[in-house]
């Protein structure tokens, strides 16, 4: 199964980086490989999700959402035409730490088609980079109140 897997420390609170995560309208200001996402993080959800990996074109899908713990995790399955054609179950993990938290980012591929996503695959990472990087900048920039 191909899998995307990357970690960044965040010296911010799990609860800063959630609000920051799941604060979709937002995205187009700050997030470099999620332009967009439209729906609410609850389990049983459908999402509205364009990302646009580095050099690639943007893509859209509509996720299901698997998991939603506040200050946890938020997971999604995304599907191609069918079940078990290509899927992607993508992942986002905060665990607490002494400066804050870890963001664990993954996505596993799987289906019949999932074989093929090899090209894809370097820009879809260093897309994810991006987005941990950039989170991490607006998670720990200071929150402006009006």
């Amino acid at each position: 199964m191909p899998t995307i897997d990357t970690s960044i420390d965040i010296a911010a609170s799990p609860s800063r980086v959630w609000s920051v995560l799941t604060d979709f309208a937002a995205y187009p200001e700050w997030n470099p490989f999620i332009t967009r996402i439209a729906g609410v993080p609850v389990v049983g959800g459908r999402l509205v999700v364009t990302i646009q990996p580095p050099g690639r074109k943007a893509m859209m899908f509509r996720p299901v959402v698997l998991a939603a713990t506040p200050d946890v995790e938020l997971r999604w399955r995304g599907r191609l035409l069918m079940p078990g054609l290509f899927d992607g179950e993508h992942v986002f993990q905060l665990s607490p730490s002494a400066d804050g938290c870890r963001l664990d980012h993954t996505e596993t591929f799987t289906g019949l088609l999932s074989g093929l996503l090899g090209g894809a695959m370097p820009a879809t990472r260093r897309g994810f980079v991006a987005m941990n990087e950039a989170l991490k900048a607006r998670a720990e920039s200071p929150v402006i109140s009006a």
